[in-house]
């Protein structure tokens, strides 16, 4: 049996996260065999924002193999009122799938059109809502609750709670997310292998979008879920991650990435909101990562 590495107190290249302008932070490498270095309280709980957005897709993801709800059936069919009678005319071929790549053609924050469905790629809050309603729809639980039950519970994320949206209002701990990118670098049973795969694929490739903070991108690469490098520039990891990474990132501050083809993963939560200090801080951090564990 391999031993598994033990965690430095602060690696060389954790240490940087020390000098963050922010007045908390905190930060972990993975690789497949576990920890390898912190830095911070990674018990200490931070606002995640955007980064809520992985976790409840994860939570949908476990609705659609329990089969309460499909990934690919119109939400028309079996939402209706949800919709509304002009954008059920407008955007009637809709589908959980669309919702969770944010290609529904739902405008960011206002239940309305912003383009066809499946053409563009439209960072929306309001589609995780509406992924919100529709899997607490069709499960008849709340969907905090269900979150709690079908990721947070199982993987024992012990302080991750959602209190409001789907799209950015849970709170968690380094810790917390230790354990969820464990999970994603070496899967134990929480969604199947062909499930996995899918979210952490491009959906309907080749189409553009704003990629928040960062401008246009041709294409705007994005899974179920999770936010695909690609070829994106500029971009918040480092252009040393390959274009499989995946991850998020959240203007609380917040961010975390896989890097499958490096084999490794990165959590840094802050308390100070995204702007210059972290356009600059996250892709160097990536960087010295990479170069020292890959």
């Amino acid at each position: 049996m391999t031993e598994q590495p033990k965690p430095e107190q602060v690696s060389d290249p954790l240490r940087q996260v020390l000098d963050w302008p922010v007045p908390h932070a905190a930060a972990a490498v993975l690789s497949r065999a576990g920890v390898l270095a912190e830095v911070g309280d990674t018990s200490m709980r931070f606002p995640l924002a955007s980064v809520t957005k992985p976790l409840a897709a994860l939570a949908a993801l476990v609705a659609v193999e329990e089969g309460a709800i499909e990934l690919d059936r119109p939400v028309l069919e079996y939402a209706p009122d949800r919709l509304g009678e002009e954008l059920a005319a407008e955007l009637g071929s809709m589908t959980l799938r669309h919702l969770l790549a944010h290609a529904s053609g739902l405008a960011p924050d206002r239940r309305r059109r912003g383009a066809d469905v499946g053409v563009r790629r439209i960072y929306s809050n309001v589609g995780y809502d509406l992924v919100g309603e529709l899997v607490a729809d069709a499960t008849g639980i709340a969907f905090d609750d269900y979150l709690h039950e079908a990721v947070f519970s199982p993987l024992r994320m012990r302080t991750a709670v959602l209190e409001g949206s789907p799209a950015f209002a849970c709170t968690a701990s380094v810790a917390d997310l230790e354990i969820l990118i464990g999970e994603l670098l070496t899967p134990g049973g929480l969604l199947h292998a062909d499930t996995l795969a899918d979210a952490r694929s491009v959906q309907f490739p080749g189409i553009l979008g704003v990629l928040p903070g960062y401008g246009g991108q041709r294409p705007n690469d994005w899974g179920l879920g999770f936010e695909i490098r690609g070829l994106k520039d500029p971009h918040w990891t480092s252009p040393r991650n390959s274009p499989a990474t995946y991850g998020h990132f959240g203007r609380s501050g917040t961010m975390f990435w896989i890097d499958p083809q490096a084999g490794l993963g990165l959590v840094a939560l802050a308390d100070k909101g995204f702007g210059p200090w972290a356009i600059k801080a996250w892709p160097r951090l990536s960087e010295a990562v990479l170069d020292s564990y890959s």
